[in-house]
C-alpha cells in the first residue's frame, strides 16, 4: 500500500475551497481532526474532517472518500436547520435521514456527484460492524442504520426485529420524499422521528456506541472486494440512481485527474519546505484557525487601490517635456507634457516578524498590518520571504511563514494566524538560525519588525555586520504605542549596526511604510 502522500496543509486547503462552493457559504471553516469523526456545527458553520489516514482503502480511495464527505457535509450546511448529536437514538436517526434529504436536495445541482456517492457508499456499508458486535437494543438502530442506507444488513437479526426494521425503513424515506416533494426542512423531519422509534420499539433517548469500523483502518479493499460490495450497493440503489456502471465507479476518472494535480503540487510544496538551507527554522502544521479573523479587507483594498499603478506596471507621469502634449495642464499652469514611466520592482525582501510577549496585547491587529502587507506584495509580484519568531515550551523558535518560491495563499495566511506572541527578543539567535537561509537566497533586503531591545545587543550588532557581509541590506523597523516611544525604539536601533531604521506608532502604517521602502530601492 502506498503511503499517505497528501498532507493536511493541502487537505485543508482543497476541502476549504470545495466546501465554501459547494455550499455557498465563504465564511465556511475546516478542521481536520484525529480525534471525533466527520461532523458539522452549523452555528459556526464549521466542518471537522476525519483525516486520510484514519480511513479504509489506498490513498486515492481515501482522497475520493475524504472528497465525498466534504460534499455531504457542504449539503448540511447549504440544506440542514440542526444537527443533533449522534449519542442518542433519536439524534441519531434524524441525522440519518437528513443525510438523505440533503442528498437528494444536492444531487440535482451537483449531478457528476453520482459515482462519487455510490463509491462512498461501498466504504461506509464496508465500515459498519457485524450486527452481532452490537449489543442490545442499539443493534436494532444500527440494523435500520445499514438498511435505511444500503439496502443490506450485515449479518443476522430476528426476524421479528426485521419485520420493525423494514417497516421503520419504508416510513422513513416517505418521510424524507414528501419532505423534498413539499419543500419541507430539518424541523418537519424532526416531527415525524417519533413515530419511526414507535415502530422501532426503542427508547428515544437509547444510547448509541460509536461504531467500530469492520475493517481496521488503512486496509485496501482488493478491487474484487471492492466489486462485490458495489454490485450490492448498485442493485440496491438503482431505484435512485438509476443504471450504475461499477467498472467506472472503480477508477473514479474524473476524481483522478484532480487528485494527480492536487499529489504534484503536494510534492512541490514539500521540495519548498524545510531543506538543509533551512535547518533550525520550522514550518507551523495548519491547526483549527480561522484566517480570516486577521483580514482587514478595507486596509487591503485600499492599499491595492493604492498602488494599483505599479500592478500595470506605468505611471502617467506630467514634466516640462515629453510623449504628449496635455493643453489641460498647460492652461491650468502645470507640466505641459506627460509621458509613462515604468514602474516595478524587482527588489527581493526578507521579512522577520517579532512574536515576543510584549506584542500579546497588540497581536490581531500586528497581523492584520502583516497580512496586508502579504497581500500587496503579492499583488505586486514582489519576490519576498515572512518569517517571525516566538517562544514555545520554553524553546525560541523561528518560523517560516512564506517562503520565496511560495505563493501567498490561505495556507501561509493560517501559519501567520496561529503564531502566538510569546517570549523574549533573541534577535541575535534568530540570525543565527537565518544565516545560512539568507546566505543561500541573498536577498536585497532583510527587515526586522520588532518592537523591543534584543536580549543581547553586542551579538546582534556582530550577526548585522555578518548579514551585511553578504551584500544584503539590513533594515529594522521599530513599532512603538505613540511616535515618541516608536521613535526612541528606532534610534535605539540604529546603534545595532542597521542600514536603515524606520518607526511606526500605528500598525496599520506598516505596509505603506515598507512598500515606500521598496521604492526607494528601485
Amino acid at each position: 500500500m502506498q503511503s499517505i502522500q497528501l498532507q493536511n496543509d493541502s487537505l485543508v486547503e482543497i476541502s476549504t475551497f470545495l466546501i465554501r462552493r459547494w455550499s455557498e457559504k465563504e465564511d465556511a471553516v475546516i478542521e481536520i481532526s484525529n480525534n471525533i469523526e466527520t461532523k458539522t456545527r452549523l452555528k459556526e458553520r464549521k466542518v471537522i474532517l476525519t483525516p486520510l489516514e484514519k480511513r479504509i482503502g489506498n490513498d486515492f480511495q481515501k482522497y475520493r472518500q475524504f472528497r465525498t464527505s466534504s460534499w455531504y457535509e457542504a449539503m448540511k450546511i447549504k440544506y440542514s436547520e440542526k444537527i443533533l448529536s449522534d449519542d442518542h437514538a433519536f439524534g441519531f436517526i434524524l441525522n440519518v435521514m437528513e443525510t438523505q434529504r440533503v442528498e437528494q436536495l444536492g444531487r440535482k445541482i451537483w449531478k457528476g456527484m453520482d459515482e462519487e456517492i455510490i463509491f462512498n457508499y461501498s466504504y461506509m456499508l464496508v465500515s459498519r460492524p457485524q450486527l452481532h458486535t452490537v449489543y442490545g437494543k442499539a443493534r436494532i438502530v444500527e440494523a435500520f442504520y445499514q438498511y435505511f442506507m444500503f439496502g443490506a444488513i450485515k449479518g443476522e437479526i430476528q426476524p421479528s426485529h426485521f419485520e420493525k426494521i423494514k417497516k421503520a425503513s419504508i416510513f422513513a424515506k416517505k418521510i424524507v420524499n414528501e419532505s423534498i416533494e413539499n419543500n419541507q426542512k430539518t424541523s418537519w423531519i424532526e416531527k415525524n422521528i417519533t413515530q419511526i422509534i414507535k415502530i422501532l420499539e426503542i427508547d428515544s433517548l437509547l444510547t448509541i456506541p460509536i461504531s467500530v469500523a469492520f475493517m481496521k483502518a488503512g486496509m485496501a479493499l482488493s478491487e474484487e472486494e471492492l466489486r462485490k460490495v458495489l454490485k450490492i450497493i448498485a442493485k440496491n440503489k438503482e431505484g435512485d440512481f438509476g443504471s450504475i456502471d461499477p467498472s467506472s465507479i472503480v477508477k473514479g476518472e474524473d476524481v483522478y485527474d484532480e487528485y494527480k494535480v492536487l499529489i504534484d503540487e503536494n510534492k512541490k510544496n514539500e521540495n519548498k519546505g524545510i531543506s538543509s538551507e533551512t535547518v533550525g527554522i520550522q514550518i507551523p502544521s495548519t491547526k483549527n484557525i480561522d484566517e480570516k479573523v486577521i483580514y482587514d479587507i478595507s486596509l487591503i483594498n485600499g492599499l491595492k487601490m493604492k498602488f494599483k499603478e505599479w500592478k500595470t506596471g506605468w505611471k502617467e507621469q506630467h514634466l516640462r517635456s515629453g510623449d504628449e502634449f496635455d493643453d489641460e495642464n498647460y492652461i491650468e499652469g502645470n507640466e505641459p507634457f506627460f509621458t509613462d514611466i515604468k514602474k516595478s520592482i524587482k527588489t527581493k525582501i526578507v521579512i522577520l516578524l517579532d512574536h515576543s510577549s510584549s506584542i500579546s496585547s497588540d497581536a490581531i491587529e500586528y497581523k492584520k498590518a502583516t497580512i496586508a502587507l502579504c497581500e500587496v506584495l503579492a499583488f505586486l509580484k514582489v519576490k519576498f520571504a515572512v518569517y517571525a519568531f516566538s517562544t514555545e515550551n520554553r524553546s525560541m523558535i523561528c518560523w517560516s511563514i512564506k517562503e520565496e518560491n511560495v505563493k501567498w495563499n490561505k495556507t501561509t495566511a493560517k501559519r501567520l494566524a496561529q503564531i502566538v506572541a510569546n517570549g523574549a527578543t533573541p534577535l541575535a539567535e534568530i540570525y543565527d538560525k537565518m544565516f545560512s537561509t539568507l546566505q543561500a537566497k541573498q536577498p536585497d533586503i532583510f527587515l526586522t519588525l520588532t518592537d523591543g531591545e534584543p536580549s543581547d545587543s553586542d551579538a546582534v550588532r556582530k550577526r548585522t555586520k555578518s548579514l551585511k557581509g553578504l551584500g544584503i541590506t539590513m533594515v529594522a523597523l521599530g513599532l512603538g504605542p505613540n511616535t515618541v516611544r516608536a521613535t526612541t525604539i528606532a534610534n535605539n536601533l540604529k546603534h545595532l549596526g542597521y542600514d536603515k531604521t524606520m518607526a511606526v506608532s500605528r500598525l496599520k502604517d506598516i505596509p505603506n511604510k515598507v512598500i515606500n521602502l521598496l521604492d526607494t530601492q528601485r
